[in-house]
């Protein structure tokens, strides 16, 4: 297996944010803190342990924040950090450039 470019920003950069479901989740985060359950619901096709597996590497990466509630029954929410929010202007371009792609079909 190949060693990461830690030198190439944009490999680093994609290493945190890459893949098929961060972004989307990130941007489900944008306007509001969301429970697990939430964005389960809200994100057609992933499977919960994708999701927790993605969500606790975003957490790991200082992107998103999870607040665990002393409740009964418990509760566990996840919004963005100030980091994760600098994203989602980024994100909201490059879905503008999809939608630019999808015309283009």
């Amino acid at each position: 297996m190949k060693e990461v470019d830690t030198k190439c920003s944009l490999t680093m950069a994609l290493k945190v944010i890459g893949g098929k479901w961060k972004p989307i989740i990130l941007v489900r985060l944008d306007k509001s803190s969301k429970r697990f359950g939430q964005l389960d619901a809200s994100i057609m096709g992933i499977s919960r342990k994708v999701l927790t597996t993605q969500l606790n590497e975003l957490v790991n990466d200082k992107l998103v924040t999870r607040t665990a509630f002393r409740e009964t029954p418990p509760r566990v929410e996840y919004s963005l950090t100030d980091k994760g929010k600098e994203l989602i202007p980024i994100f909201r371009e490059v879905g503008k450039w999809g939608k630019y792609l999808v015309k283009e079909e």
